[in-house]
């Protein structure tokens, strides 16, 4: 009898600790993509801000930046970036706009996926942050764009908002 019991106590624990993991597996997937979102989106967007000198004003530190001290190392050996003041437009306003959209979620994957693709950039600029930066952003934003916007998300609300009339037969 004292097996028997011993046996139950010990299924009861068995399924405490799944009920446990379950739970907290729940919360993770709900509370990781905004954690993601924002880790990811920190650096750019602060980044972003030391470009402008007002609204859709490009300081001049950013064009020289990308006229001057930036170079694409490739196979060995430094190029110039092609239309530096585009770029630097360009790259000011990603940086900007894609953690807006990370942060509210909308857009999620594309905008992690543009942020994935700054940072391979950044890679070039600059080979030697590949440890301490590039590969952490390349995996938030990897992790972002596998797992999406989560539920705390305006995609996940959009989505929601759709879902019915797509259920009634609407577009």
């Amino acid at each position: 009898m004292t097996a028997v019991r011993a046996l139950v106590n010990v299924t009861s624990v068995e399924h405490a600790i799944e009920d446990i993991a379950e739970w907290l597996s729940r919360v993770a997937l709900a509370v990781a993509p905004p954690l993601l979102r924002v880790a990811l989106a920190v650096p750019f967007f602060k980044s972003g801000l030391t470009k402008w000198d007002g609204f859709l004003s490009l300081s001049p530190a950013a064009v020289f930046l990308f006229e001057d001290e930036f170079k694409l190392h490739i196979f060995g050996q430094a190029y110039e970036f092609p239309l530096p003041t585009a770029v630097a437009f360009f790259d000011g306003v990603a940086e900007i706009a894609l953690p807006v959209l990370l942060v509210i979620g909308l857009a999620t994957r594309f905008s992690a996926l543009g942020l994935l693709i700054m940072t391979g950039v950044i890679q070039l600029v600059v080979p030697e942050g590949w440890a301490n930066f590039h590969l952490p952003w390349a995996a938030l934003a990897v992790a972002t764009i596998a797992l999406g916007a989560g539920t705390l998300s305006l995609d996940h609300l959009i989505d929601m908002l759709r879902r019915p009339r797509i259920a009634q037969g609407g577009t």
